[in-house]
């Protein structure tokens, strides 16, 4: 078996059906937005803000060729930040190891998720959003799900063009019936 390399929208369960996955195979999981907070000291989403795209994008870069200089021969499960798609150089740094699989998970489920996680400071305005979503000024949820729409359509097109398998996790199934999923579109496109 080959790396296992999951690409999809933020919130789309790529960390859950990650671990779910190393652990049915018996190998690693990473998560390279974890491998970059160990590479820089900072979260993704810090390094982002303070030092801006570039730097996140550099040490995106630098933490997945360091992971699949780890990785090597032997097989890993990897979720991936969801901007990935917009990093070339990670991203070819991972394909040489293993498999893209895009985990499309429907839009209001991811968005519902990103909602559900907004903090307000003292006067009421939006914390804890993607920088992506942030950097737009939303004023209310409803601006963030307009803002998170177009985003969402974007990255659709991205990770279509990009992965080599594509999987539709359904949000009213369990999280093993869709890691059933996942490895029933593995099987088919190892036949083909």
């Amino acid at each position: 078996m080959s790396s296992i390399i999951l690409l999809g929208i933020k919130h789309c369960g790529k960390t859950t059906q990650g671990k779910l996955l190393s652990k049915h195979f018996s190998c690693p999981f990473f998560d390279t937005d974890d491998e970059v907070t160990k590479l820089t000291g900072k979260s993704p989403r810090e390094l982002y803000i303070q030092l801006g795209k570039e730097a996140f994008l550099d040490a995106e870069k630098n933490a997945c060729a360091q992971l699949t200089e780890a990785v090597g021969d032997s097989a890993a499960v990897i979720a991936t930040g969801g901007g990935i798609c917009n990093n070339a150089l990670a991203l070819d740094s991972l394909h040489r190891i293993g498999t893209f699989v895009f985990l499309n998970a429907d839009e209001k489920t991811a968005c519902d998720r990103i909602v559900r996680e907004i903090k307000y400071d003292g006067v009421g305005i939006m914390k804890n959003l993607p920088a992506y979503i942030a950097n737009k000024n939303p004023k209310n949820v409803q601006d963030v799900r307009e803002i998170f729409h177009e985003f969402y359509v974007e990255r659709q097109k991205l990770y279509k063009k990009l992965c080599d398998v594509e999987v539709k996790l359904e949000h009213t199934s369990s999280k093993t019936e869709n890691m059933q999923k996942i490895l029933a579109c593995l099987e088919m496109s190892s036949l083909s």
